[in-house]
């Protein structure tokens, strides 16, 4: 979290929260509205940004997205009205959209571990919407049977039902974990000085900073759709969520 950022962040310390109470702190028909306490993710690290509503004197304001400056802005939809600053708000997130986004970004993980470990592969690009996404490593080689070696492997650690852990840990000791960082470019901003951790238990460790489910087995099944070629060393992996 940047120090400037007046929002608390809820999203960050517990991803299965869905409402709560916040004060308005700043309210502008261009930018939106900026609350005290937030669990709306702000969208980052290819994880879209959350919907849902600000509820407030019987009033509804649907926020369709985030705006990331000096703070953490909230976009209303089109028309609705703003609630002024210093207003109480009552917010909600769309459960379904996020608790899917969840299993997704926790299913991009679980491929991006079993790729890593089973053929030492760096991701070069992802990108991913609700119960769909794809992820793109640097694999110069693959065997003919790679789709079905990656789907079986991606069941069997859906499965074992490995726990998956969140923590945040002093830069220096964040980056004393081995492969800590599986993009071929390290994304982590230099003035980071905590570095939020997940941890997919015996299977995957990275540095992230998106919302988790609690278990592999909360994923759910994953479908690996299909396998792509993009230049050279590239391979694209499409995965789709049951």
């Amino acid at each position: 979290m940047h120090a400037h950022f007046r929002t608390e962040r809820l999203d960050l310390a517990d991803a299965t929260l869905r409402e709560w109470d916040a004060v308005v702190l700043a309210s502008d028909p261009e930018q939106g509205v900026v609350l005290d306490r937030s669990a709306f993710y702000p969208g980052g690290g290819g994880q879209p940004p959350d919907h849902g509503v600000l509820l407030w004197g019987g009033v509804q304001t649907r926020i369709v997205g985030t705006r990331r400056g000096e703070d953490q802005w909230l976009i209303p939809a089109e028309d609705d009205p703003l609630p002024p600053v210093g207003t109480a708000v009552r917010g909600a997130i769309e459960d379904e959209r996020r608790s899917a986004l969840m299993r997704t970004h926790s299913g991009l993980h679980l491929l991006c571990g079993v790729v890593f470990r089973d053929f030492g592969a760096l991701v070069t690009g992802g990108n991913m919407e609700p119960l769909t996404a794809r992820m793109d490593f640097d694999l110069p080689e693959v065997p003919p049977d790679f789709k079905d070696r990656i789907a079986a492997a991606c069941q069997a650690e859906v499965t074992a039902d490995r726990a998956i852990r969140v923590e945040s840990l002093p830069r220096d000791q964040a980056f004393a974990i081995p492969d800590i960082i599986r993009t071929a470019t390290n994304l982590v901003p230099p003035e980071l000085e905590v570095v939020r951790i997940v941890d997919i238990v015996g299977l995957d460790v990275q540095a992230d900073g998106g919302t988790h489910v609690a278990s592999t087995k909360q994923i759910g099944r994953i479908e690996v759709v299909k396998v792509e070629s993009k230049g050279k060393a590239n391979r694209r992996l499409r995965i789709k969520l049951a």
